[in-house]
């Protein structure tokens, strides 16, 4: 069996989950409802597909699982930008969110890379 929770992808994934959580916590549930629903997938989508991914056995299915991780961390960008230009959190709680996010983006597409080899 395979240990997804050592690599540091996934512990950096659940890490900006958590941050997001915490900028869900500020939006008024009135106002940005859709929203919340999509953050709090998105961000959980990251760590879940990679902890997916490194359970399967071929190169081609692990990279398949973190492209989809890598897809949910840009969604999961927009919907950090859109919350900021809302002011629906403070600037240094999504400031930290999005640049978290940014790091594990860069950090799927090298291990996307690496897969590719």
């Amino acid at each position: 069996m395979k240990d997804f929770k050592k690599l540091e992808i996934w512990s950096r994934g659940m890490e900006l989950a958590d941050l997001v959580y915490d900028v869900i916590d500020d939006i008024p549930w009135q106002k940005g409802q859709k929203v919340i629903d999509q953050m709090s997938s998105a961000s959980l989508s990251i760590p879940s597909n990679i902890a997916e991914g490194n359970s399967r056995r071929s190169e081609k299915d692990k990279h398949r699982f973190i492209e989809y991780a890598l897809g949910s961390a840009f969604e999961l960008e927009t919907q950090l930008i859109f919350s900021a230009r809302r002011e629906w959190s403070t600037v240094q709680k999504i400031d930290r969110a999005l640049e978290l996010c940014r790091t594990e983006q860069k950090m799927l597409m090298s291990f996307m890379d690496v897969l590719e080899k």
